[in-house]
């Protein structure tokens, strides 16, 4: 890296790191907390978006966790969609860019693909602070992620790869290589520590043989509930754990189909992150299986070798392990078939590319050297 940071002022050890979702915040918990133990360097959380919509409110979970330095409201309470999601992100861009402002640090990291992690590179990008992404270079298609995954790559500094393809992928978006670091997933970090859900656990999640993770793709709440009815459908006959989705645009119709699911299901709005990994450890031990769309099955899942089906296109473009099956249709014949072809994974012969679970150790010891060894801010393409 050459050239020198080309901020004057601020406090230049200040590390903000911005979450603004719960799935997110599980896996930056870890990067927070190798940054607050790293010499020389000092940890600023800002707390956005869905952590602040009621009812959930999990910014009470980071506040537990970590100070809060400053927190950025976007979206509001019962309105989704994507005009929604446009008013949210413009004055996500504005809060984050007072919130910066004030806290002049030396590096803004943001993970992801979401709307807060847009809004916040926007700003720092516009408002002249150095940007680190976490994550850049994968592949998933959600509502408008990969679109804007690769904005933040466009706007970021350092690039924090998850895997040497994600790193191959941001080279040859025209980002300098010097920049690029493959760090693994800061997704495995915690889970070696994480004991699975003991008995008492298990039998308040109703000791389920699926887990049902199904986020919206941007469609209307009409199509998001005929989709998410026909995959709960092909869950007949199982003990079903069912987690409310997330904020995007069509959330009413997902909600709607778990309420109006028949059968044994257990609905809860969240689990925090420890609760969560302890339930998928159980279940992969218990010949369970997780289905929807979650990313989380597709990586929490490979490293702890949870079979699971993967349904439709949000994840399209990830990289997929052998815990994985695949099913392109929300059809109740075809997702029945693919939790078969799940429960008969060789969970022995599962790997994964996410790392050794050092990856916030990895990230708070570059940006650390980054004080040391000049970075620039200056960008240009770099073929």
């Amino acid at each position: 890296m050459t050239g020198p940071i080309d901020l004057d002022t601020g406090v230049r050890s200040r590390i903000a790191v911005v979450t603004g979702s719960r799935a997110e915040f599980g896996l930056l918990a870890p990067v927070m907390r190798a940054v607050a133990r790293q010499p020389g360097l000092e940890l600023a959380v800002v707390a956005a978006g869905s952590h602040l919509v009621s009812p959930g409110l999990t910014y009470r979970e980071v506040k537990a966790a970590f100070p809060v330095a400053a927190s950025v409201p976007m979206q509001v309470a019962g309105r989704t969609g994507r005009a929604a999601d446009v008013e949210a992100l413009a004055a996500g861009v504005a809060r984050f860019g007072r919130a910066f402002e004030g806290l002049r640090p030396g590096w803004v990291v943001v993970l992801g693909d979401r709307i807060e992690a847009f809004a916040a590179a926007s700003a720092a990008s516009v408002g002249g602070f150095a940007l680190a992404h976490v994550h850049g270079g994968d592949r998933a298609e959600g509502v408008a992620d990969e679109a804007m995954r690769h904005a933040i790559t466009k706007l970021a500094h350092l690039h924090l790869a998850a895997t040497a393809a994600s790193a191959e992928r941001i080279v040859r978006m025209g980002e300098d290589p010097a920049r690029v670091h493959v760090v693994g997933s800061p997704a495995v970090d915690d889970l070696g520590t994480i004991p699975p859900a003991d008995d008492a656990r298990w039998a308040d999640v109703g000791e389920p043989t699926a887990v049902f993770v199904m986020h919206p793709i941007g469609r209307d709440a009409e199509t998001e509930e005929a989709g998410a009815a026909q995959v709960l459908a092909a869950l007949t006959g199982e003990r079903v754990l069912a987690l409310h989705p997330n904020l995007d645009a069509g959330r009413e119709g997902v909600l709607r189909a778990i309420e109006q699911a028949g059968g044994s299901i257990v609905v809860r709005e969240h689990l925090p992150r420890r609760e969560f990994v302890g339930v998928l450890k159980r279940l992969a031990s218990s010949g369970g299986v997780v289905v929807g769309n979650s990313s989380a099955a597709l990586i929490e899942g490979a490293v702890l070798g949870v079979p699971a089906v993967d349904v439709g296109r949000r994840q399209a473009g990830r990289e997929r392990c052998a815990n994985v099956v695949h099913v392109e249709a929300e059809r109740t014949v075809a997702v029945r078939e693919g939790v078969d072809a799940a429960r008969r994974i060789d969970r022995a012969s599962i790997t994964h590319p996410y790392g050794d679970g050092r990856t916030g150790e990895r990230i708070a010891g570059i940006l650390a050297a980054s004080f040391t060894a000049p970075v620039s801010l200056r960008k240009q393409c770099a073929y």
